[in-house]
């Protein structure tokens, strides 16, 4: 029989807001985290993104930068605006420094390129985030 896990036993779990408008990698995420025992909520435009972002209560958010209707620079921009303390890591395809450094100045935590980083190690980094 397996083992219960402390989430099993009552723990609450960590909410991840996925903001990623490429469908079957936001599912993998999706179902990567759940199985990992992280409750996860998926946006697939940065509009609903930001909104979710606003009235929901995560503890960290995962974010790529384009996103049909509002990208995610703006996003930073409104969270940060808006004094939200709630840890964000950008997960994109944009490789240039110059776009790194920017999420940075605004707040993202953590930087990766979608393309260099497996899923198990995007799994691993949020562990570590919370």
């Amino acid at each position: 029989m397996k083992k219960p896990t402390p989430l099993a036993s009552g723990a609450k779990k960590k909410r991840i807001l996925i903001i990623e408008d490429e469908r079957p990698l936001a599912h993998a995420m999706e179902l990567k985290l759940n199985h990992d025992g992280f409750e996860t909520t998926v946006a697939l435009n940065g509009a609903d993104g930001l909104k979710k972002a606003l009235t929901g209560d995560y503890h960290l958010i995962l974010l790529d930068l384009i996103l049909p209707e509002v990208d995610g620079f703006t996003i930073l921009q409104e969270l940060r605006s808006k004094k939200m303390k709630t840890p964000v890591v950008v997960l994109s395809n944009l490789a240039q420094l110059e776009d790194q450094t920017k999420a940075k100045e605004l707040g993202a935590k953590e930087y990766l390129v979608k393309a260099n980083v497996p899923l198990a190690d995007i799994v691993t980094m949020v562990q570590q985030f919370l």
